[in-house]
């Protein structure tokens, strides 16, 4: 049960955490982008099922052209007299190109109904993979203006800057919900490559998961920032204490 990922309980955890972030900030629209992911993950269970899915109507074109192509090469080959006396080698000749003339044209058309199922579930998940990567920038889009520095050092706000009203810890805690969407997000488009070992669908894959590996560095950057900066306002404050108590 553990060496492939369950869609149900990566739903599950996106729930969840839609809860977690609505209880934390019910007003921010990462509560909307956390509500589309959890929808988007939803769609993708079934759009994966669909495409894991064999298409028996083109099995079913490809069988009965593989065995329209086994009658007429039976035909032609019958066709050719080896031991008549008025055979010639230009006549068999024409009828070996005959026979593989219908070869190459029964193995030309199986190969096309082969590869059109492929192909369309290939542009399939290649859509809904495009899909996520959206959601990804999304996502950064909402930790793009979290600065872990305005929380403890004054800074000159211009007309045009942001408005920041978070708290070094609901700071944290906002950075950290990104970062699990983040995860998330990689682990929706895993279940593509999981179903559909593609080698192009597994590239998108792993472009998506290097993506969001990227951005969850960027926002553990600004955590680790956020801790260095209390520590030394914590610091000063323990040293600023005895002073005044001595004073």
């Amino acid at each position: 049960m553990y060496r492939t990922l369950d869609p149900d309980r990566i739903i599950t955890t996106l729930e969840q955490l839609e809860r977690r972030i609505t209880e934390r900030f019910p007003d921010a629209g990462l509560v909307r982008v956390c509500r589309e992911l959890t929808d988007v993950a939803r769609e993708s269970r079934a759009r994966i099922a669909a495409i894991a899915r064999p298409n028996h109507m083109l099995s079913f074109f490809n069988a009965l052209l593989m065995t329209a192509g086994i009658v007429l090469l039976v035909y032609f080959a019958r066709q050719i007299d080896f031991h008549a006396e008025s055979n010639t080698v230009f006549g068999v000749a024409q009828g070996f190109e005959a026979l593989i003339n219908v070869l190459v044209l029964v193995g030309a058309g199986g190969l096309f109904l082969f590869t059109t199922e492929e192909r369309t579930k290939r542009r399939r998940a290649l859509e809904d993979l495009h899909e996520l990567r959206a959601i990804v920038h999304v996502i950064d889009m909402h930790q793009l203006t979290k600065d872990p520095s305005t929380t403890t050092a004054s800074r000159a706000a211009t007309p045009s800057s942001p408005t920041r009203h978070l708290t070094p810890f609901e700071l944290v805690r906002y950075l950290d919900y990104c970062s699990e969407m983040l995860s998330l997000v990689s682990k929706v488009a895993a279940l593509y490559a999981q179903s559909f070992p593609d080698a192009v669908v597994v590239e998108a894959v792993n472009d998506i998961e290097q993506l969001t590996t990227n951005l969850s560095q960027k926002i553990w950057q600004k955590i680790n920032i956020l801790d260095r900066e209390l520590s030394l306002v914590a610091r000063a404050a323990e040293a600023a204490g005895p002073r005044l108590a001595a004073g």
